[in-house]
């Protein structure tokens, strides 16, 4: 089990980068990222994911002040999250709907069947971790 003074710097550290993100998001939004149009399977008032709203800081980059472009970089990591989120969805309803391991590594470019479900494994090791 760990110590408190051990845990304490790890949950201040997902704090700072959860405010981080909540704070890009924030202003993301007020610098036009609102205008956005939503998303048919996100229905109202689900705001726009961190992967969309990094791809609009990236899409007005020129036109974004350097700690705005700050804030789109610590929009990242859950940008990430959302992206093997989506991919293990992916691989699980590919699997429900009767497609083999050997198809789906073809697919997405895997050497073996078994490295694209050691990957599978991993993925959702990480989101089980993630809690």
């Amino acid at each position: 089990m760990a110590r408190k003074h051990e845990v304490e710097p790890a949950a201040r550290a997902d704090q700072d980068q959860a405010r981080r993100e909540q704070d890009a998001r924030e202003r993301l939004l007020a610098l036009g990222a609102d205008q956005l149009d939503a998303r048919p399977w996100q229905p109202p008032p689900v705001p726009p994911a961190a992967a969309d709203l990094a791809r609009y800081a990236l899409w007005r980059a020129t036109e974004l002040a350097p700690d705005d472009l700050l804030g789109a970089l610590a929009l990242l990591p859950a940008a990430r999250a959302e992206a093997e989120g989506l991919e293990a969805g992916l691989l699980f309803a590919a699997r429900a709907a009767g497609l083999t391991w050997p198809q789906i590594a073809d697919a997405l470019g895997f050497n073996s069947p078994q490295a694209c479900q050691q990957h599978y494994q991993r993925l959702l090791s990480r989101r089980d971790a993630a809690g």
